[in-house]
């Protein structure tokens, strides 16, 4: 295995790329979904993750494999039956996204309010402010 200092923060670094892929949505429900079930067919995968689209979910799982953090076995059966469960690699990321769920659901609440009172903040520095006029081009007071 080749070992590379890498840097996330700088912009050429290709660890941008990974940190991309485990920080998208689709990846963490897809890996948050198959860390709880195990093995998982394409259905089960798309009825758990609501509001996934057929097509993100496969370009998802295509990606995830390409990346080796999903295994798909293919069962030679009619209709075709397909399985997705985690790789080694893939089960590594159960507990960082976990935790990142955890963090989210607990949170909720205060990020809703903190929302809320900004936008009510917004809402009454916009009427505080002093009313402009169009005319010809120009912005006047």
């Amino acid at each position: 295995m080749v070992r590379m200092k890498c840097d996330v923060m700088n912009e050429k670094c290709p660890s941008r790329e990974v940190l991309d892929r485990i920080a998208d949505k689709w990846t963490a429900l897809i890996i948050l979904a198959l860390s709880e079930a195990g093995t998982m067919r394409y259905g089960e995968l798309q009825r758990r993750i609501g509001g996934i689209s057929q097509k993100m979910l496969t370009q998802t799982l295509r990606s995830l494999e390409d990346d080796g953090l999903v295994e798909r076995v293919v069962y030679p059966v009619v209709p075709p039956m397909v399985e997705y469960s985690l790789t080694p690699l893939g089960r590594s990321l159960e507990d960082p996204l976990a935790a990142i769920r955890r963090w989210a659901e607990r949170n909720l609440p205060k990020l809703l309010e903190n929302r809320k009172r900004r936008a009510a903040t917004a809402r009454r520095e916009a009427e505080r402010a002093p009313k402009r006029f169009q005319g010809r081009g120009r912005t006047t007071l």
